[in-house]
């Protein structure tokens, strides 16, 4: 089943403050502190050209898996990962046709070791730092180490002044929204269980940021 933020968003109170396109000037200037930080970058005007980058970034063979990502759903890349005619191997398809729970649970925890993860953010600093936070960790679990190449896709609405801002979004913005998501799709209420900031990116290469000038995504 395909999500939109705007599912959920009339259910959600949210800080809108927090939630606006950023400007040129500020998009500007997180890019030159994510490069800074070790990050690359690359900004696309919009959903159907993020996508585009994301098929010529990832090369044939490599194992693909992605956390869940609303803005990855909204440019098209979950389904294209499915149903796409792309030469990757791709692990999401290995792991949901596993019929046993413990083989599928172990296979979830192998795929934080793929070649390319992709997923979304939950803020991120014009400083340059990206915060994410997740209920069980399988989102964020590849993010720090574990994949070979980690790309984070992200609308620019999530582009906040400081680190503090981008740890309030995750609170008042992302947080509402994806509780809402979680009761609907899961029956469950959501939580802020497990938190990651990413500062730095040491391996030269390793992480790759993609904004969209478009307001994607919580």
């Amino acid at each position: 089943m395909s999500q939109q933020k705007s599912d959920y968003a009339d259910d959600a109170d949210i800080d809108e403050s927090l939630d606006e396109l950023a400007s040129e000037e500020t998009i500007e200037e997180t890019v030159e502190n994510l490069e800074a930080n070790g990050f690359d970058v690359i900004v696309v005007d919009s959903a159907d050209e993020a996508l585009t980058e994301l098929q010529s970034l990832i090369p044939a063979e490599a194992s693909v898996m992605n956390g869940h990502s609303t803005t990855l759903e909204e440019i098209g890349f979950v389904d294209y990962l499915t149903e796409g005619d792309h030469e990757w191997e791709s692990l999401p398809d290995q792991i949901w046709s596993i019929d046993d729970d413990a083989k599928r649970q172990a296979a979830r925890r192998e795929s934080q070791t793929a070649d390319y993860f992709l997923g979304g953010i939950n803020g991120i600093s014009k400083t340059g730092e990206l915060v994410a936070a997740d209920r069980s960790g399988s989102r964020i679990g590849a993010y720090p180490f574990a994949a070979s190449n980690v790309v984070i896709v992200s609308g620019v609405n999530k582009i906040v002044p400081t680190l503090e801002d981008a740890l309030d979004r995750l609170e008042s913005v992302a947080y509402p929204l994806e509780n809402e998501r979680a009761k609907e799709a899961y029956g469950v209420d959501s939580a802020i269980a497990k938190q990651l900031i990413l500062r730095q990116e040491l391996e030269e290469g390793r992480t790759t940021v993609v904004l969209i000038r478009d307001h994607l995504g919580y």
